[in-house]
């Protein structure tokens, strides 16, 4: 049993748990009878969110079923616990809810487009990929952050869905347009798929379209997470770029990177900045393309985490760096600015990773991440520990991706 859980039992007397389903399926009658497992408690988190917003805890359920994942979160009691644990036919899996945080950037300040190219894109090779009729289009990327700006000439164009979670981690309908709680999720978003703009260009795949959700920060993080990948899934994605985590290894989430994959979709996540020997999770996953950050003079950034495993496969993270220091792009309003960090890293991997299923809408998750990896090529002078494989080729990628 997690840790997580025998801590908040002993402390809490109740837990929060997440239970994943042997069927991805779940019948109706299979649902219910979970939901007699879990509890609402006036300790829980989400009682004290329902008090702050006006509600009666006991009017909220006490589970709540993702059906695209095939999960289940709530809060249990001890005998809760046993009966979700006794449950052989239904229940796979039970791991705790650790909280989850954005990787907040380490740097930002305002910044003028001058270049056609950002120094990241160019960087990476990614105008060859352009030249060779390459957009990302007909990828569905999803978005996981704080939200977009739709307003904004760079992604005014770039939404098929949008989102938002509210701070019980319900879907807020009608829904809204794309709009940003922050400035984090714009800046992202348009790295990912930002059409040119007077000629000038910040997005890497900018023909992909983006499926993107207000899930952070604030509130049931865990359940506006959860709510948001849910719904990602179900919008399709081929490629799940998120830019959060919790500090350290926890394998809390672990089967839902390996879902996703099942899904045949690429999760390409930041590892954090926290410096060396230091990770997040998910990112630190080796179910996920971990990504980390370096400047334009091909240094690793120093706020960038990394960390060795005692696992035989994939004990360095991050799995490869990408361009994370200076990286402008789209703000909010209007504009643009510069941010630091893996979380400016991550969606350029994630639109090379849209360029590529679109060269290839039948390669599977595990050729593109490989074709990624492969094209890789190590920093002078960098320790394998802290950039790992290095920098992606973007030309090379597609050739070895299509060979």
């Amino acid at each position: 049993m997690s840790d997580q859980i025998n801590q908040e039992l002993r402390t809490l007397g109740v837990a929060r748990v997440i239970v994943a389903l042997k069927s991805p399926t779940a019948t109706t009658s299979t649902v219910a009878a979970l939901r007699g497992h879990f509890t609402s408690s006036e300790l829980s988190q989400r009682s004290a969110l329902a008090a702050a917003t006006g509600r009666k805890s006991t009017s909220l359920p006490p589970m709540q079923y993702y059906p695209h994942l095939g999960i289940a979160l709530g809060t249990v009691s001890r005998d809760g616990l046993a009966a979700l644990r006794a449950d052989k036919e239904h229940v796979e899996k039970i791991s705790g809810a650790p909280e989850l945080s954005l990787i907040r950037p380490r740097h930002s300040g305002a910044a003028k487009l001058t270049a056609k190219v950002t120094w990241g894109s160019d960087r990476l090779g990614i105008p060859a990929l352009w030249r060779e009729g390459l957009s990302g289009k007909g990828v569905l990327v999803g978005h996981l952050d704080t939200g977009a700006d739709g307003t904004h000439p760079a992604l005014k164009n770039s939404f098929a869905a949008f989102a938002e979670f509210d701070v019980l981690g319900r879907q807020i309908t009608p829904t809204p347009k794309p709009h940003d709680t922050d400035d984090h999720g714009t800046h992202t978003a348009a790295t990912i798929a930002g059409r040119p703009v007077g000629g000038k260009a910040v997005g890497v795949a900018p023909g992909a379209e983006l499926a993107s959700a207000i899930v952070i920060e604030g509130g049931d993080v865990v359940a506006r997470v959860l709510g948001g990948m849910d719904w990602a899934v179900g919008q399709g994605i081929k490629v799940l770029s998120m830019s959060l985590g919790f500090r350290g290894f926890l394998d809390d989430f672990l089967f839902l990177t390996r879902l996703l994959r099942t899904r045949g979709i690429l999760p390409v996540f930041a590892v954090g900045n926290e410096g060396p020997g230091t990770s997040r999770s998910p990112g630190n996953y080796a179910e996920t393309l971990s990504v980390g950050a370096m400047d334009s003079q091909d240094k690793v950034a120093d706020f960038s985490s990394s960390r060795r495993f005692q696992r035989k496969r994939d004990p360095i993270v991050p799995d490869l760096v990408a361009p994370g220091v200076e990286v402008i792009s789209a703000r909010p309003g209007g504009g643009y600015q510069t941010m630091d960090g893996t979380s400016m890293a991550t969606p350029h991997i994630a639109g090379l990773a849209a360029l590529l299923f679109e060269a290839k809408p039948a390669a599977s998750v595990a050729a593109v991440e490989r074709a990624i990896f492969n094209a890789c090529q190590s920093l002078p002078g960098e320790l394998k520990e802290r950039g790992n494989r290095g920098l992606p080729d973007a030309r090379r990628a597609l050739a070895l991706l299509l060979s």
